[in-house]
């Protein structure tokens, strides 16, 4: 089975610089393809996946909504893998994925740890393990056929933030959505430019709003607001 690797990207060289050897190497063995989105970077990634052979393109509407929708479309694999440029999947990814799906669980996520010590936010990494209204979101990395994230219209893009959370709560309502008993790796660097009460408060807000039905554009107007140093 052939696996999609969709990665939406603005000005994120140096992640991509360690993300895209990781997944090539990974996945040498098996069917595949890495797809790159980007929003209109300035820092050289073009070049950069252009020399690491893989495929690059570019949108200058930048919201992941947008761009993920983009690679699906470009996207060939039954597996369909997004994943943020600041996360680092697991070694033997590609079959966790792919038992899963011969397991019947056609749409999921993984848990995730932090890297990054902090005891606060090894408590955040704990709670990714359940199942409940906080699942599913972006640094979780999602998996999902191609068949179902065609029958539910991929990414609404008018959520120009929560997109992933909206995704998940359509799936949910047709679909058992899995959690793959493994953590990825995750970036803290929200948390090391801003404290961990002021992202946790920015969060909470946000998820709120959401299940409130709210604008997407003043859920992100007023999530930009709280972290100023984003």
């Amino acid at each position: 089975m052939k696996i999609s690797v969709i990665i939406p990207t603005l000005n994120e060289l140096a992640n991509l610089q360690e993300l895209i050897p990781l997944l090539k190497a990974e996945l040498k063995d098996y069917p595949h393809e890495i797809i790159v989105v980007d929003g209109g970077s300035k820092d050289g990634s073009e070049s950069f996946c252009q020399s690491a052979q893989v495929d690059f393109v570019q949108t200058e509407k930048s919201s992941r909504a947008i761009q993920m929708n983009l690679g699906a479309k470009r996207a060939s694999g039954e597996m369909l893998y997004f994943v943020h440029a600041d996360t680092r999947p697991l070694q033997g990814f590609y079959q966790d994925i792919s038992q899963a799906m011969k397991r019947g669980h056609q749409v999921g996520c993984y848990r995730y740890r932090f890297d990054h010590q902090s005891f606060l936010l090894q408590i955040n990494g704990w709670f990714t393990r359940f199942n409940g209204l906080f699942a599913g979101g972006g640094d979780q990395t999602l998996f999902i056929h191609r068949a179902i994230f065609k029958e539910i219209g991929g990414f609404d893009e008018k959520f120009c933030i929560m997109e992933d959370f909206d995704l998940v709560r359509r799936v949910k309502k047709n679909v058992h959505f899995h959690i793959i008993p493994k953590a990825i790796q995750v970036s803290a660097r929200k948390y090391e430019k801003n404290s961990w009460f002021k992202v946790q408060w920015a969060n909470l807000v946000a998820f709120l709003y959401f299940m409130q039905n709210r604008d997407p554009k003043e859920i992100r107007d007023q999530y930009h607001k709280m972290l100023t140093h984003r």
